[in-house]
C-alpha cells in the first residue's frame, strides 16, 4: 500500500510525486500555492512570494499571479494591515510600535502601516494600556513600590507603550491605589 504525506509545502502532491496525472505548469503550482494558503488566513503579498520562492517558481510567474490575485481582491495588503491592527489591539493590547514591528515583518509597505496604525488614536491606546495596569495591578499588590513599578511598566513596554505614557498610566493607577504622590514622583516623574 502506497503511503501519502500530507502536502507541506513541497513541489508537488503526493499522487504526482508518485508519477500519476502529469506535473503541473509552474504558474498552475503558483495560482494552488497561493489560493491553499490563503484558504486557512490571510496573507500579505510578501509572505505569499516568499512561499513560491521556496518552492522556486519563477520570479516572472510569481509576479503575474501575485498581480492577479491581487487585481480580484485575493490579496489586499491594506486591509490585512487593517484588521490585525484591530485585532492584535484589542486582543493583545498591543500599542502602535509593536503593532507597525510585527507588520513590518510580514512584508507591509510602511505606507499601509502608517494608515492602519492611525486607526488607533492616543487615547484609545492609553484606555488599553491603563486597562492592562488595571489588570497587573491586582496581582503584584504585596510587592516592593519599586517592583510593582518595574513589572506594570515593563509589561506596557514590552507590549510596545511607548515610555512616557507607560511612566504615566503606572503612575495614574498607584496613585489611585492610594500610593503618595510625593513618594512616586522620585519613581515616576510627570
Amino acid at each position: 500500500m502506497a503511503r501519502t504525506h500530507t502536502d507541506r509545502g513541497g513541489p508537488s502532491s503526493s499522487s504526482r510525486a508518485e508519477g500519476q496525472g502529469p506535473p503541473l505548469d509552474p504558474e498552475e503550482q503558483a495560482r494552488a500555492l497561493c489560493l491553499r494558503l490563503l484558504t486557512g488566513t490571510p496573507r500579505t503579498r510578501k509572505q505569499l512570494a516568499d512561499a513560491m520562492r521556496r518552492r522556486e517558481i519563477p520570479d516572472e510567474v510569481a509576479e503575474h499571479v501575485l498581480e492577479r490575485f491581487q487585481d480580484v481582491g485575493l490579496i489586499d495588503d491594506q486591509a490585512f494591515a487593517n484588521a490585525w491592527v484591530e485585532s492584535r489591539h484589542r486582543g493583545r493590547g498591543l500599542a502602535r510600535g509593536a503593532l507597525a514591528r510585527e507588520l513590518r515583518t510580514r512584508g507591509v509597505d510602511a505606507e499601509l502601516i502608517g494608515r492602519a496604525v492611525e486607526q488607533l488614536d492616543s487615547e484609545q491606546e492609553e484606555q488599553t494600556a491603563r486597562t492592562l495596569v488595571d489588570r497587573k495591578l491586582r496581582s503584584t499588590r504585596g510587592l516592593e513600590r519599586d517592583t510593582r513599578i518595574r513589572r506594570l511598566a515593563g509589561m506596557l513596554a514590552r507590549k510596545g507603550y511607548p515610555e512616557g505614557l507607560a511612566l504615566r498610566v503606572v503612575r495614574r493607577a498607584l496613585e489611585e491605589e492610594g500610593e503618595d504622590p510625593a513618594i512616586l514622583e522620585h519613581f515616576l516623574p510627570e
